[in-house]
């Protein structure tokens, strides 16, 4: 079946406008947080891996960082041992850590790296704790008053450091990283750690060209619900002060924030429910999401 003339327009415009965006970004590395409805939709899964496998053979140096909340408490359940969050983030004790490595660094890990290379990709799965890629401490939440020395909320953790050797090793050998974000302090005790903040903290000691994180919103709104993007890092601090952003997106967005203040060229909250989003962001003029750069485009 041959192409319509009109079909045939579509397909070249959409290749011409990918062009430069391609010689932009080759050699280059972008993060990607990879979580919420692409990790589980079926049809998202496939685009995803798709997205990941066409940047790795245009030249572009992909490397996926991943959740997995929703398949931690599943198992959880499971095991029936129960779920606890404080602002959002899951207390994690010994038994709770031990569902973590299991689901992160295996189940999770493995199936992403399946999906990479059923899609003739070739990646490599790790967790933060090979090689000592992320060195981690305990992380603990303010308390306030009636908490003075803060919430001790078990093995969650923050990123110390990150062992980039690693990272170099992988993109020399034309490897696709995907990473479970778990990571170890100088006495070897395991930390569960946001994803979010692993893919910021990578894409800021690498040097990256793009951080982009998945979710499951549209992207930042202002106060009347539309969509903004374009935002300057003092942009997106006056609409924190001023409480357009607030909440849930918060740690996103303070996470997007620091990459870019860190030398990372840009940052963008995209929406994972559309199929493809990765490429539509990277490789059009209009992306899918809010883009936040260091300076107002």
């Amino acid at each position: 079946m041959s192409l319509t003339l009109s079909n045939a327009k579509n397909i070249a415009t959409v290749l011409t406008e990918a062009l430069p965006y391609i010689q932009k970004f080759t050699g280059r590395t972008i993060v990607v947080k990879y979580g919420g409805n692409a990790m589980t939709d079926e049809a998202l899964k496939q685009s995803f891996a798709r997205d990941i496998v066409l940047m790795k053979l245009v030249g572009i140096n992909p490397i996926v960082v991943h959740g997995g909340g929703p398949q931690i408490g599943e198992l959880l359940a499971k095991l029936d041992i129960e779920s606890n969050f404080v602002d959002g983030m899951r207390v994690t004790d010994s038994q709770t850590m031990d569902v973590v490595e299991m689901v992160l660094g295996g189940l999770v890990n493995k199936e992403i790296v399946s999906l990479l290379n059923k899609n003739q990709g070739k990646a490599i799965g790790i967790t933060g704790k090979d090689g000592n890629l992320i060195r981690a401490r305990k992380l603990k939440l303010k308390g306030g008053e009636a908490n003075p020395g803060g919430i001790d909320i078990g093995q969650v953790g923050e990123v110390v450091s990150i062992n980039t050797e690693i990272m170099d090793v992988m993109k020399d050998s034309n490897f696709i990283p995907v990473i479970a974000p778990i990571g170890t302090d100088e006495n070897g005790a395991s930390y569960n750690i946001n994803a979010d903040s692993v893919a910021g903290e990578l894409a800021r000691v690498l040097g990256a060209e793009k951080l982009i994180l998945l979710t499951n919103i549209s992207g930042v709104q202002d106060k009347q619900g539309n969509v903004l993007t374009g935002l300057s890092t003092a942009q997106v601090d006056s609409l924190i002060a001023d409480e357009t952003i607030h909440g849930g997106m918060l740690p996103k967005i303070e996470c997007a924030l620091n990459a870019v203040k860190g030398g990372v060229r840009s940052a963008t909250i995209v929406d994972g429910r559309v199929e493809h989003a990765v490429l539509l962001e990277i490789f059009t003029d209009e992306g899918v999401g809010t883009l936040i750069t260091g300076e107002t485009l």
